[in-house]
C-alpha cells in the first residue's frame, strides 16, 4: 500500500511542482491571485521537486519519506491558508486539502514502517 500511495504522490507533486518551476501559464494565474510573484512560485515548486525526491528515498529509508511528508503537509497547510485569506471557496481549497489527507495517510502508514 506505501508504494501505491508513494506512487500517488509523487506523480501529483511531480506534475505541479514541474509546472510551477517552468512558469506554466496556469500556474502564474493561480500565483497571481494568491498574490505571489513568478519567483516566488518557482521556488514553491522546487520546494515540491525536492520532497518527491525525499518521498522516494522514503522507499529505502523510511525516515527520509516521513521528513519530506511532513514538509510538503505544512507547505499544503500554507496553501489552505493562503486560499482562505483570499476568500476562495471548496473549489479552490479542495486540492490542498485532498493532498493533505493524502499526505497524512501517507504519515501513518510510513510511521507504522518506521515503528
Amino acid at each position: 500500500m506505501i508504494i501505491v500511495l508513494t506512487a500517488v504522490l509523487v506523480g501529483c507533486f511531480t506534475m505541479l511542482g514541474l509546472a510551477k518551476v517552468v512558469g506554466a501559464p496556469g500556474m502564474l494565474v493561480r500565483a497571481a491571485h494568491v498574490g505571489f510573484n513568478s519567483d516566488a512560485y518557482k521556488r514553491i515548486g522546487a520546494l515540491e521537486l525536492l520532497a518527491v525526491l525525499g518521498l522516494l528515498l522514503g522507499l529505502i529509508e523510511a525516515w527520509i519519506g516521513l521528513a519530506a511528508a511532513v514538509g510538503l503537509v505544512l507547505l499544503m497547510a500554507g496553501a489552505c491558508v493562503t486560499h482562505l485569506r483570499k476568500g476562495d471557496g471548496p473549489r479552490e481549497i479542495a486540492p490542498a486539502v485532498v493532498m493533505t489527507a493524502a499526505l497524512v495517510s501517507y504519515l501513518v502508514l510510513i510511521a507504522g514502517a518506521i515503528a
